[in-house]
């Protein structure tokens, strides 16, 4: 049997916010919890449903995927808290204000935060690939105790309220719920003795160094994933993640586009005019660029294959050229008498040199002419 669309069990539209998702689910959960409705298994498999729902979308990532390529993209089946372990901490987050705790106690074991770095790069380097130190501050296990939090020769011990569980059932009317250990906040550990220099925390912060691999080709907004160089878990868990955010700085030259590089290239009239040859860069060595005789300002030339090779693969794009027909400035009395001389003789010859001009102050006449009464 198929699943349903993730966003028809929450009931809200593809663009919901982070807000809306929770007040949805919060809604179809109540509605179906199982100790609301007991001994149904149509009401427990909807609330298992709505909690796959909510673990999916609420993650930017999950729900990035399962947007381009729906429940193929995710595979719920690998992720614990739909339906593989009953109701999880995620109905524990939301209803425990309801319910006066979490839905399933929290492990002594938590894995560690995800960080992120944003990482500045010259477009040299982001086209051709790079090796980037970076120093970013984080929390590292705790060496002293070994990231169990408790002093040297001791270690955490079984809550004596919970029993190591980390929950205690309580009940509040006709439900019976179950409630985070006030003593243990939990994590079903105590700590007697903590450790001096992590303070029974289990990590310590600390900067720390790391070579990042930039491979050729990314642009701004791509993302990097350093595996476990993220914040330390606590207790001994697993550390999280870095996640290394390009951005491409502005370059004096060129304009990156995709797979394409612009550049604009001021050119002399007499060069836009007689034609010549020009000397131009990219970003490997320097070209010739061949400007034809009577080349308009905007003109693009194309040199192929002189772009980037995007990170992702496909052909190397190329470098697209603008020229830009540059006035001259600071003109001697000489030079003004010979272009004077030059427009005398352009008028002797009529219009025909000038199509564009002409074309155009024919357009304005025309637009003139139909505002007359």
């Amino acid at each position: 049997m198929s699943k349903r669309d993730y966003y028809e069990v929450l009931d809200v539209e593809k663009g919901a916010t982070e807000k809306e998702l929770k007040k949805a689910y919060r809604k179809v959960a109540m509605k179906h919890h199982p100790d609301r409705n007991p001994d149904n298994d149509e009401a427990e498999a909807k609330f298992k449903e709505a909690n796959e729902a909510y673990e999916i979308l609420s993650d930017s990532e999950k729900r990035a995927a399962y947007d381009q390529y729906g429940h193929d993209g995710v595979n719920p089946q690998g992720f614990g808290g739909a339906g593989s372990q009953g109701f999880g901490d995620i109905f524990g987050d939301i209803f425990g204000d309801i319910f006066g705790g979490g839905g399933g106690g929290r492990s002594h074991v938590q894995r560690g935060t995800d960080l992120s770095y944003t990482l500045d790069l010259k477009l040299e380097d982001a086209v051709k690939g790079s090796n980037v130190k970076i120093r970013i501050p984080t929390s590292i296990s705790c060496k002293t105790c070994d990231g169990s939090g408790a002093k040297e020769g001791t270690t955490p011990e079984d809550c004596a309220t919970c029993g190591g569980v980390g929950q205690v059932r309580m009940r509040q009317g006709p439900f019976s719920v179950q409630q985070t250990c006030p003593r243990c906040q939990g994590a079903g550990k105590t700590i007697k003795d903590p450790c001096h220099k992590c303070h029974g925390r289990g990590a310590v912060q600390e900067n720390k160094t790391l070579s990042v691999k930039v491979p050729a080709g990314v642009d701004t907004g791509d993302r990097i994933r350093l595996s476990g160089e993220g914040e330390a878990g606590l207790h001994g868990g697993p550390a999280g993640d870095l996640f290394v955010q390009m951005n491409v700085k502005s370059h004096s030259i060129f304009e990156r586009d995709g797979r394409d590089l612009y550049c604009e290239i001021p050119i002399s009239f007499t060069d836009a005019a007689l034609g010549g040859e020009l000397e131009v860069p990219t970003l490997e060595c320097k070209v010739k660029l061949k400007i034809p005789s009577e080349t308009q300002t905007g003109k693009l030339f194309r040199l192929r294959g002189k772009g980037v090779t995007p990170v992702r693969g496909g052909g190397q794009g190329d470098l697209l050229c603008r020229v830009v027909v540059e006035t001259p400035i600071h003109l001697t009395k000489r030079q003004k008498e010979i272009l004077a001389e030059f427009e005398e003789i352009q008028t002797s010859q009529g219009n025909r040199q000038s199509p564009k001009k002409t074309s155009w102050f024919d357009g304005v006449k025309q637009f003139v002419d139909t505002l007359k009464p």
